[in-house]
């Protein structure tokens, strides 16, 4: 059949070739033995009686193994088939040999018991009792054909004790075969089930968020999964000495070892990230088990707990809140109008400006429940950088003249939800406004291909920059250093980004990846970027 082919894997496969194999082992046995006799015969003492009929069964049984021995004859005749005429063959020949050479006593009897077992062996069902009596009814009729023409003969006792052992001996290979044969299968099973077992680990071990390492004495590296490459940022190869290729998690086995802590967390060197190492003892071979997780992951885990908390109770309440807070507008609109005095204006300035965060708060919190809602399009950056500065200018009035530049290239696109980057750059633009010196292109925005295929939007500021205590708080919820503000600018950025499927990350010592020539004044203070895909 075309396409067709041969599945060597398969159980019917590997069963016909388990079974064929101890047929081969016969039939080299059966050619043996038809050579045996054409060569050394009459060394043997065989054929005495008739040296014609048994020269002519030798070579007729070496001719009949040839024949039959083929592994086309399998296919033509079938197997069963092809084991009973060999048998048969076995016997009617080795019983003509037997009479040629001076009957039971010649010891071929013993050859037909050989046959016989093997006939068991690679037989199939009941049919080696049918071999075992026709093996009895031929030597009992050589016997009687030998007691007829008066040659020498031996008892009828000793010929039926001999065809007894024909069947004790069929029934036991028979039986022995069909418990090699479950013995078998069972094993095959077993086989099997633990290859799957195998791969289904091994598929485990490879999507694993989890990095695993097996190091051997020594801190040589026996077995890792791809996780552990990409957490640890190293070149890691079996055989090579951990300390080569991932300095920091040695140093952290090595305190293991002095300490007894099984748990470590520590930064790694090649890709900075901030990892938690798990050290077991595996095998009694000393190899230590280590598993790496991502403590940046675990921490943004436990935050979407507390958020998904928070999200709850805010949603149920927002209501109740803002309900209460257009009274307080409408009130603080009515004493506004009355202009009584000095003191009452400033406590509705008061007023308004709490009114109006307690506002932001609570659309900040809501904006959470719609990071799932992104509708991803190939935005082209410079009109849309473009039009959000037009934008952003006109709300901050002149304050913003001249304070935010864009050097976004033409013809790059990025894709985002319009919605949810216009509020990513309105936060980061914003905290920059804030920050930055006031000057002239305080805040820069810039944009460019990457080598993966991705494209960076950065924004800089002039600013004197995030201290270094505070960089790993920066994108956590309701963490801000402004008196006004929410604290969840940033962390609201970050989850429409991912939402997105893009990246926002604070950058340090790394200048803005731009398409056009490098700024001769580079900004030295917060620098922000965004990752995102080329196509939605």
């Amino acid at each position: 059949m075309k396409g067709a082919q041969l599945n060597l894997d398969s159980p019917d496969f590997a069963d016909e070739a388990g079974r064929a194999e101890p047929l081969r082992y016969l039939n080299l046995f059966r050619l043996i033995l038809s050579g045996l006799f054409l060569v050394a015969g009459r060394a043997l003492q065989l054929g005495g009686d008739s040296p014609t009929i048994f020269f002519g069964s030798s070579f007729a049984y070496l001719a009949a193994v040839l024949i039959l021995g083929f592994p086309d004859a399998a296919r033509v005749l079938g197997r069963s088939r092809l084991i009973t005429l060999q048998v048969l063959v076995d016997i009617t020949l080795l019983t003509l040999i037997m009479w040629a050479s001076g009957g039971y006593r010649s010891g071929i009897p013993i050859l037909i018991l050989i046959a016989l077992a093997g006939a068991g062996l690679v037989g199939q069902g009941r049919m080696v009792l049918f071999y075992a009596a026709y093996a009895t009814l031929a030597v009992l009729l050589e016997n009687m054909f030998r007691l007829l023409s008066g040659r020498d003969t031996v008892d009828f006792f000793t010929v039926g004790v001999t065809c007894i052992g024909f069947f004790a001996i069929a029934q036991v290979a028979r039986l022995l075969a069909l418990r090699a044969l479950a013995n078998e299968n069972l094993a095959r099973q077993r086989g099997a089930d633990l290859a799957s077992q195998l791969r289904l680990n091994q598929q485990i071990i490879q999507d694993m968020q989890d990095g695993v390492l097996v190091l051997g004495e020594g801190g040589v590296v026996r077995q890792f999964n791809p996780q552990a490459v990409a957490l640890l940022g190293a070149s890691l190869r079996e055989g090579l000495v951990l300390g080569a290729c991932a300095p920091a998690l040695e140093r952290e086995l090595k305190r293991r070892a002095e300490q007894g802590d099984s748990a470590h967390s520590f930064r790694a060197d090649g890709s900075g990230k901030m990892l938690l190492a798990r050290f077991l003892a595996a095998g009694e071979a000393n190899e230590t088990l280590v598993y790496l997780e991502d403590f940046d992951r675990i921490h943004r885990q436990i935050q979407q707990v507390k958020l998904a908390a928070l999200g709850r109770l805010t949603a149920s309440i927002a209501h109740e809140i803002r309900n209460p807070l257009a009274s307080v507008y409408q009130a603080a609109e009515l004493l506004l109008d009355e202009k009584r005095s000095e003191m009452q204006a400033r406590l509705i300035r008061i007023i308004g400006n709490n009114a109006q965060r307690i506002d932001r708060l609570v659309a900040d919190v809501l904006a959470l429940g719609r990071r799932d809602e992104a509708l991803p399009e190939a935005l082209p950056l410079a009109d849309f950088v473009a039009e959000f500065l037009d934008e952003f200018a006109l709300t901050e009035g002149a304050a913003g003249q001249g304070v935010v530049v864009s050097t976004v290239p033409p013809g790059i696109e990025m894709a985002m939800d319009r919605t949810h980057l216009r509020q990513i750059l309105w936060n980061l633009v914003g905290n920059a406004r804030r920050h930055c010196s006031g000057g002239p292109a305080a805040v820069k925005i810039d944009a460019a291909l990457r080598d993966d295929g991705r494209v960076a939007l950065d924004v800089c500021d002039d600013g004197p920059g995030i201290p270094e205590p505070l960089r790993a708080q920066v994108f956590e919820p309701f963490f801000t250093t402004h008196s006004k503000g929410t604290g969840l600018g940033l962390y609201i950025s970050r989850e429409l980004a991912e939402a997105n499927g893009a990246v926002l990350e604070l950058c340090v010592n790394v200048p803005p990846a731009r398409f056009s020539p490098p700024d001769p004044a580079p900004l030295s203070g917060a620098h922000f970027r965004i990752i995102g895909r080329v196509k939605p």
